[in-house]
C-alpha cells in the first residue's frame, strides 16, 4: 500500500510519498546456487497484523549430503529467531524436523547439514515475536517447564529438490 501526504507550505502544494517497509529478505545458498526471498507469512510484533506470500517459498536443487548456508539480515537477528531443517535419509525416510533457537543478535548465519548421502528437503527460518500463545479463556499456554509459548511472526521457507 502506498500513501501520498499532501502538505500546504507557504501556499504551495507539496506532495511526499511513503512506501511501506519492505520486508526482510533472507538468502539461500546451496550447491553453487543463490536465492534470496522474502517471508511466506510476515506479522507485526504483536502479531496483530498479519500478511501472507504464497509466492514467497523459495526452491533450489541442492544434491544429497550437501549443506544450505543461510543469511540473515539484522531484522531478524536481532530478535529471537530458530530454524528448522528436514531431511529424508539415503534410505528416502523422511527423518524428524531439527529446531534450532538464537537469542536476539546471537548468529548471522546458518549452515543446515545433513549426513552424507541423506537429502535436505526442507529449511525454514522463524522469526519470533513479542506475543505469547493464549487460550480460549485468555490463560498463557506453557510448555513443560512452565515457559510460555513463544508466537512465530515471520516464516522464510526453502523447499529442496534433490539436485543430480
Amino acid at each position: 500500500m502506498r500513501r501520498v501526504l499532501a502538505v500546504l507550505a507557504g501556499g504551495a502544494l507539496v506532495l511526499a510519498g511513503c512506501s511501506p517497509v519492505p520486508r526482510p529478505e533472507v538468502t539461500f545458498f546451496a550447491d553453487g546456487n543463490t536465492v534470496r526471498t522474502g517471508p511466506f507469512i510476515h506479522c507485526d510484533e504483536r502479531v496483530s497484523s498479519c500478511e501472507q506470500d504464497d509466492g514467497a517459498e523459495a526452491r533450489l536443487k541442492v544434491r544429497p549430503g550437501k549443506p544450505v548456508q543461510i543469511s540473515l539480515p539484522k531484522e531478524i537477528v536481532d530478535t529471537p529467531w530458530l530454524v528448522n531443517v528436514q531431511y529424508q535419509d539415503a534410505s528416502g525416510a523422511l527423518q524428524p524436523v531439527k529446531q534450532e533457537f538464537f537469542s536476539p543478535g546471537e548468529q548471522h548465519a546458518y549452515t543446515a547439514t545433513a549426513g552424507p548421502g541423506d537429502q535436505l528437503v526442507v529449511v525454514e527460518i522463524q522469526q519470533i515475536s513479542a506475543a505469547t500463545a493464549i487460550d480460549a479463556t485468555g490463560a498463557a499456554i506453557e510448555d513443560e517447564q512452565g515457559n510460555p509459548q513463544l508466537v512465530v511472526r515471520g516464516i522464510w521457507t526453502l523447499q529442496i529438490e534433490a539436485g543430480a
